[in-house]
């Protein structure tokens, strides 16, 4: 990260940024698919539908095995959203490194935000349950506002509650998402080498850099202050 803009703010992406939540949204889409008569579905193909929000991951879940029409398509998303509420965060957990690196940049009075495409009945719980929402100034959730990632607007709404010019913002993804949403806003962004990529390599994202941990990134920060 050497040569980027000072950087007086942070904004990280949820589900493979900070948290990791594939086992608990695949045992929801596999609960719903057996709950409808379909087959279930490897976790680790399941984990190549996660980073645009429940709906994406359902429809191409659904995809997977048979198809289904929009009323269909419907009834699954609630029954995958009964399920997934009921066990958010039993496997879910904080990467490593992340906890350490929130303490490190809470400590050097780096103000933090999270920007995902989740809904807030979703992302709210997760954060709680996990214990990262007290590091959080803002939550920018996929209802927040008119527009989702990639769109600019949730990153421009999230630096703008901060104080903080996109330009001195960073964003910290994993996902093509998360680069083209930082991009169109005018923030920095990272990626980091473990999340949700929906299959592409990481160097087609087109981050600024990969930072192998959130721990890494409060590290390049605080030295750099």
């Amino acid at each position: 990260m050497s040569g980027a803009p000072r950087i007086r703010a942070v904004l990280f992406d949820l589900d493979g940024t900070i948290l990791d939540t594939a086992a608990d949204l695949a045992a929801a889409a596999n609960a719903m698919l057996a709950g409808i008569g379909r087959v279930t579905l490897p976790e680790t193909q399941i984990r190549d539908y996660i980073g645009r929000g429940v709906q994406n991951l359902v429809t191409r879940s659904l995809e997977a095995t048979g198809g289904a029409s929009a009323q269909e398509a419907s009834s699954a998303l609630a029954v995958f959203e009964r399920h997934y509420l009921a066990g958010i965060a039993d496997r879910t957990r904080p990467y490593a490194g992340v906890l350490e690196g929130m303490e490190a940049l809470a400590r050097a009075g780096i103000p933090m935000g999270c920007v995902t495409n989740k809904a807030a009945r979703f992302t709210e719980p997760l954060l709680e349950r996990t214990g990262l929402m007290r590091f959080l100034r803002v939550v920018v959730s996929g209802d927040t506002v008119a527009n989702k990632k990639p769109h600019p607007e949730p990153m421009l709404h999230a630096a703008a509650k901060l104080g903080i010019a996109p330009g001195e913002t960073l964003m910290v993804g994993d996902s093509l998402n998360d680069v083209a949403s930082a991009r169109a806003a005018g923030c920095p962004v990272v990626v980091v080498p473990y999340g949700y990529r929906e299959g592409l390599a990481i160097e087609a994202l087109g981050a600024d850099a990969v930072v192998a941990t959130v721990e890494d990134v409060a590290r390049s920060i605080t030295m750099n202050a």
